[in-house]
């Protein structure tokens, strides 16, 4: 699962512009090298390139006081789609479903290991990033949660996004959700699901819709100014690097 998810991660930054993967490099570090783990990573990271494209074509290894994995993905595209040309009116549309990596982590800590580890080896979206790029304005993914690659989104396009509910909330967090604020912060904040956020004129998306063969769903609109869902504030809040 380390090397699918670790070079899965990069796929996902070429899937968010709309370009091909062309090849995919990792640094393994780890305190000493159990070399059944190591081909187990590489069996991971070309198994990924396999279902989403390009290459596993090699990397590197170094000694480090903990497990440390670092990726590269280099990809191809005519027009890359950017985070920043977002144009007030646009639907926003979300690929697929959000929560799995919460809902994955919290079936990780009650053994259910099998389980946890499919959610977590999720299918970088490159092919939808192709098609979504014939007619986004701006993309980006979500892998600092839906509210963090929204507030980005806004920020680089100088706009704002009004979200509305219901999301694309995955199955899994039913399990763990115990009320509506739960669901919430698993779909909205806690990130790592590697879904494309996008921005699309409102007459594209039902040709899009049919042409992906994973869901699109639209979960709100470019506004003027302030992230929003249903009418509230939306915080900027998820993954911080750094």
């Amino acid at each position: 699962t380390a090397g699918w998810r670790s070079v899965g991660a990069s796929l996902s930054d070429v899937a968010a512009m709309g370009a091909d993967p062309v090849a995919a490099v990792a640094v393994y570090a780890a305190p000493s090298f159990d070399w059944s783990e190591i081909e187990e990573f590489v069996r991971g990271a070309r198994d990924v390139c396999a279902a989403a494209g390009g290459a596993y074509v090699g990397g590197d290894l170094d000694q480090h006081d903990e497990f440390t994995v670092s990726t590269t993905v280099i990809g191809r595209a005519d027009e890359p789609v950017l985070r920043s040309g977002a144009r007030e009116g646009d639907t926003v549309c979300v690929t697929g479903t959000l929560g799995r990596s919460g809902a994955a982590l919290r079936l990780f800590a009650a053994g259910d290991t099998e389980r946890a580890n499919e959610l977590f080896r999720f299918t970088p979206r490159t092919t939808a990033g192709r098609a979504l790029a014939e007619a986004a304005t701006a993309m980006i993914d979500s892998s600092d949660g839906l509210a963090r690659s929204v507030h980005q989104l806004a920020a680089a396009s100088d706009c704002g996004v009004a979200l509305e509910s219901p999301l694309p909330i995955d199955e899994a967090v039913e399990d763990f959700a115990d009320d509506g604020a739960e669901r919430r912060e698993l779909g909205c904040f806690f990130g790592e699901d590697f879904e494309l956020v996008c921005t699309v004129p409102p007459e594209s998306v039902s040709d899009l819709q049919e042409r992906l063969s994973v869901p699109l769903t639209p979960i709100g609109t470019v506004v003027d100014r302030g992230v929003t869902l249903d009418g509230e504030a939306l915080p900027d809040r998820g993954y911080t690097h750094g």
